[in-house]
């Protein structure tokens, strides 16, 4: 259970953190976007998704049917993002590219962010 208050923390602060300043500040997430026409770079954007969500899973792949599973999907998908960001990064780029105007969508899905790391943060304490 130890694991799981770290895990649940850790992806707790991660996600509070990174969507308020991509909600706060527009430029931050403008500039994400910019890295991504960087193939390199999103290559090792990609190890460093990769060894991110091995990790995570290597400490916490179990299916218990409670909160505890999120911090488990966390870890898988994680993982699968590095492997593709790692194996097809055209496919990112490409991906990315379709979500860039779409500013309003954008916008829900880091305001969903904050509400789910302020619940795990909320389990966590």
């Amino acid at each position: 259970m130890e694991i799981s208050i770290f895990l649940a923390r850790f992806w707790g602060w991660f996600l509070i953190i990174v969507c308020l300043v991509f909600l706060l500040r527009k430029k931050s997430l403008e500039e994400t976007f910019e890295l991504v026409k960087n193939r390199s770079l999103l290559i090792v954007f990609g190890y460093f998704s990769f060894i991110l969500g091995l990790i995570s899973i290597l400490f916490h792949n179990f299916w218990p049917a409670d909160w505890r599973v999120v911090i488990t999907i966390f870890g898988w998908i994680t993982l699968i993002k590095g492997i593709v960001g790692i194996g097809f990064p055209e496919f990112t780029q490409k991906w990315v590219e379709k979500f860039r105007d779409k500013i309003p969508l954008m916008k829900i899905w880091l305001i969903i962010g904050i509400l789910l790391g302020a619940w795990l943060l909320w389990l966590s304490y």
